[in-house]
């Protein structure tokens, strides 16, 4: 094969073609398949090859056999057609009318407990805002603020906020829940439970990218010692039932612990000064916020 080819850009039509060929295994079919000659479809597979500088596959009258190139190729190819496509659709929607998106980060209390009720009337009442929400740690949703990856943020508020504007939003403290059956012999008090008290028990948790679970992993290292997280489940109720058939304990936030109580689960409170803790919504400058943002923000503030 010829040495790379500097001056040749890959094209996206011709990579919609590879993956055509790649489909139909023939370079006729593949052709065919995006409205071009035999002739044409070869020329610009040779030319595509030349560009990377590596052979894509080994022709043969019985059609095409991707190398290892090729395969490395088409996994990229999709990718890429894929964001493509959701490109035209985005811009899509910005051409049949004014629309405007607002990403929002927040932690994981914010994202399952508070905002629901909030987002559904604000999206219904505007219609042309789109609002991306992702959950990050509380920590993580301020460094993408500060590098303006956001429009808002929520917090809570054991984290450092300077260089950014805050408001208070909820109230959102941490609680232990435990089968009923070891609250003797957790010596469960009034007072509450010690973190480093729990770190002896099997844990039951939330994904490992979830931002609860960083953030305890983080408090647990602070203790030198990780969490045995006996098993990760994608969400609160599925989490409060294992801890009701006695698999470990959990820690969760109180408005959650009392949405889903259920019998055979105790709660208690956490002896942790970081157990009791505020959200905070927070952004840059108010004038610079879009007019979507600056109104989910009042939303959120109502």
């Amino acid at each position: 094969m010829n040495a790379r080819n500097p001056h040749y850009r890959i094209d996206p039509f011709d990579l919609r073609l590879f993956t055509a060929v790649a489909q139909s295994g023939t370079i006729t079919a593949g052709a065919r398949a995006v409205h071009l000659s035999l002739a044409a479809a070869s020329t610009r597979l040779r030319q595509l090859e030349q560009a990377i500088g590596s052979r894509v596959m080994q022709r043969a009258k019985t059609g095409i056999t991707l190398t290892d190139a090729g395969r490395t190729l088409l996994r990229h190819a999709g990718r890429l057609q894929r964001e493509m496509e959701a490109l035209h659709a985005g811009m899509a929607a910005h051409a049949h009318g004014v629309r405007s998106t607002v990403r929002l980060l927040c932690n994981t209390a914010a994202i399952t407990e508070h905002l629901p009720p909030l987002l559904g009337p604000f999206l219904a009442a505007h219609p042309d805002i789109d609002v991306e929400l992702r959950e990050l740690d509380s920590q993580d949703v301020l460094q993408a603020m500060r590098q303006e990856r956001a429009d808002l943020g929520i917090v809570a508020d054991h984290v450092a906020t300077e260089g950014l504007d805050t408001r208070p939003f909820r109230e959102d403290n941490l609680v232990a829940v435990l089968p009923a059956a070891w609250t003797r012999r957790l010596g469960v008090r009034k007072a509450g439970l010690a973190f480093a008290q729990l770190l002896a028990q099997p844990f039951v948790g939330l994904p490992a990218e979830a931002g609860l679970s960083r953030f305890l992993q983080a408090r647990a290292l602070q203790h030198g010692r990780g969490l045995h997280q006996r098993v990760q489940v994608q969400g609160f109720e599925a989490l409060l039932q294992l801890v009701a058939d006695g698999v470990g304990v959990a820690i969760v936030p109180a408005l959650t612990a009392r949405r889903l109580a259920r019998p055979g689960v105790c709660v208690a409170p956490l002896a942790e000064p970081w157990a009791r803790r505020r959200l905070l919504l927070c952004f840059g400058k108010s004038e610079d916020l879009t007019p979507g943002a600056a109104g989910l923000l009042a939303a959120l503030q109502a």
